[in-house]
């Protein structure tokens, strides 16, 4: 007997908006953030801070790999600046500021699906709905959902960040469930990558929707429940899942 699917949770970036690949944003960012702590008279040439900052990202991701927390960006930049000298905590205004810089910049690298907001206003209402976003600035993520008026849809948001945890892991699904009052096998979770997603999403028993924004280079042994190009294609796999 089919379990009646009462909450639909979604991935944000690549999901429910459209993000440009890493190549085009990332450098940009970086620069922002770089020109913010120059003003604040942090003198450090931005060929080295670039370098720092990747060989600093990398190296926490690398730590956290099994126990799969997200540290915030601010540690990020904490931890560069200390390679080079300058002892700022996680909560220090130069700290919060560059990320904030970042984020500026960011943001114009985001454009939100046009599906998306027919979509959300159609199941609201019908099913419970939640946001799972892999993301280590939670604060953009809040600013994103505002500048696309995507807060009124959602009964709860969980960005990794903010919580210390992300996926694939188990607890940042269980939490977003367990807020919303609904079993593993009554949510289903809408994504756009088969390791975070779809294995995430499985390994607690929900079911899964995988968007395929392109062809997926991942190869693993799990499978989606269904597999659609479109958000609007949402409506028709819902009732089968």
């Amino acid at each position: 007997m089919r379990m009646q699917i009462k909450a639909v949770l979604f991935d944000l970036f690549n999901t429910l908006v459209l993000l440009e690949s890493d190549e085009v944003f990332y450098t940009p960012c970086l620069k922002r953030l770089h020109a913010f702590l120059a003003r604040n008279g942090i003198n450090i040439p931005f060929e080295e801070f670039r370098y720092v900052y990747f060989e600093v990202r990398d190296k926490l991701y690398a730590e956290t790999e099994k126990s799969l927390e997200e540290p915030h960006f601010n540690v990020r930049v904490s931890l560069v600046l200390q390679r080079f000298g300058y002892d700022f905590d996680v909560s220090s205004p130069i700290v919060v500021g560059a990320t904030m810089a970042f984020t500026d910049e960011f943001m114009k690298y985001v454009h939100l699906d046009p599906d998306t907001i027919n979509v959300l206003r159609a199941l609201h209402g019908k099913y419970k709905l939640g946001l799972v976003s892999n993301f280590a600035i939670p604060e953009c993520a809040s600013r994103l959902l505002e500048k696309f008026g995507l807060n009124e849809f959602f009964d709860v948001v969980l960005v990794s960040g903010a919580i210390n945890k992300r996926k694939p892991g188990s607890e940042i699904f269980e939490r977003a469930l367990k807020a919303l009052g609904v079993n593993n096998s009554e949510a289903v979770f809408v994504g756009d990558m088969l390791g975070l997603d779809v294995k995430g999403a499985k390994n607690v028993g929900m079911k899964a929707v995988l968007i395929e924004r392109r062809p997926s280079e991942e190869i693993l042994n799990v499978k989606p429940d269904r597999i659609i190009k479109s958000l609007r294609e949402l409506f028709l796999v819902l009732d089968n899942c």
